[in-house]
């Protein structure tokens, strides 16, 4: 009886633990400081690619890294949604974090960011943004306006439609535009080959239909927007995206490309400390 009991018990254990870590996205946790960050990646990316944010920041901070389904190896949902993912986020949020956290997100993570603090603002601390514009498709077309629905019939078919070896050169391509640091290349392409081009597709999808230009303004915790260099020559435009965040500050890098964290580490590193204190 005892025996059977012990087995009941251990099962019940473990269903717990299922239970408690249901979501699509896999979780790092690392750090034991009594303020919780939520570390959210880019598209493609693992959160591994938060490795030299981590070595700073976990003597102080209890870290939750993050890598969304369907990114870098993890499975796949049959039905990405950037929204559904930051509610998604909110609610590991409030259950982890045992009052607020600080979110740091790059590039579709620091969109991720954007609208969680403005949706979730009691979950919120503050915000990090590493190079992620409220609205990016409005970079290139100043008149742009989000459909009520996207369509993402076209986008679906050219990513699906590829033969591996036409998906790798057209990845390669892109990471000359990513980062000037030739050593991560490897690393990055790998994360877009083991993506899921369904996933990469949808996502892609809603982030070009995607405006977070209103929706700022109710995001009233202080935040810290990290942009690359070449981001400096539309300074004008970005700050005009931006004019309805309140108590934020737009820093720009002095050098290298979309992923800040390879490309100025120093400097990178330097204001997420500063900002933290």
């Amino acid at each position: 009886m005892k025996q059977i009991i012990s087995l009941f018990a251990l099962l019940l254990s473990l269903n717990l633990l299922v239970a408690q870590n249901n979501y699509s996205f896999n979780i790092e946790r690392s750090g034991e400081g009594a303020q919780h960050i939520i570390l959210i990646p880019g598209y493609t990316c693992d959160g591994e690619v938060w490795a030299s944010t981590l070595e700073q920041l976990n003597p102080k901070f209890s870290c939750h890294t993050l890598t969304m389904a369907g990114f870098a190896g993890q499975e796949a949902q049959e039905a990405p949604s950037i929204e559904n993912w930051v509610a998604e986020v909110a609610t590991y949020v409030k259950k982890e974090s045992k009052g607020k956290a600080t979110i740091i997100g790059h590039s579709l993570g620091g969109l991720m960011a954007q609208w969680l603090a403005a949706d979730y603002p009691e979950l919120v601390e503050q915000i990090i943004v590493v190079d992620a514009l409220p609205c990016l498709p409005a970079l290139s077309n100043a008149q742009f306006e989000a459909a009520e629905e996207a369509d993402c019939g076209q986008m679906k078919s050219m990513f699906t439609n590829m033969d591996d070896a036409q998906f790798e050169q057209t990845q390669k391509m892109s990471l000359g535009m990513m980062t000037t640091d030739q050593t991560k290349h490897d690393l990055l392409l790998k994360w877009s080959i083991d993506s899921d081009r369904n996933t990469l597709a949808e996502i892609y999808c809603q982030l070009m239909n995607t405006d977070l230009r209103d929706k700022i303004a109710a995001v009233k915790c202080p935040s810290l927007i990290l942009l690359e260099a070449n981001f400096k020559m539309m300074d004008a435009v970005i700050a005009q995206q931006y004019n309805k965040l309140e108590n934020a500050e737009l820093v720009y890098a002095n050098k290298g490309m979309h992923f800040i964290m390879y490309d100025d580490t120093d400097w990178y590193l330097e204001q997420v400390n500063t900002f933290l204190k």
